[in-house]
């Protein structure tokens, strides 16, 4: 079992920057890929940065000005924000792939205009 609390939400102005952090714990050590996934109201949850064996993927909305990273030391991943938009408000929620998916329980980011 694993188990991801996700921090660092909150409410920003349109042009600035959040940094989301999602500390894993239980068989954190079976974790292959980590990434980042987002739902916006009356809208699918949808990828927005994946990072596997230091490799990365993002989704093209988001290329150029968000980062995934990961610390393997403190079973830690990291999405920074920049020139956030008012379309990147959702709900972001932290996925681990460890023989099974696992989600936290979700952070609110709100860009507003």
């Amino acid at each position: 079992q694993v188990q991801l609390v996700e921090s660092g939400g909150g409410l920003v102005q349109a042009g600035g920057s959040l940094r989301l952090s999602c500390a894993a714990s239980g068989s954190a050590f079976s974790i292959y890929s980590m990434g980042w996934f987002r739902q916006a109201p009356g809208k699918q949850r949808e990828l927005v940065a994946l990072i596997t064996s230091g490799r990365t993927n993002y989704a093209d909305s988001v290329k150029g000005r968000f980062t995934i990273s990961r610390d393997n030391g403190k079973n830690t991943v990291y999405l920074q924000m920049n020139s956030l938009k008012p379309e990147d408000t959702g709900v972001y929620y932290c996925n681990a792939v460890a023989g099974r998916q696992y989600w936290g329980q979700g952070t609110q980011v709100t860009v507003s205009s």
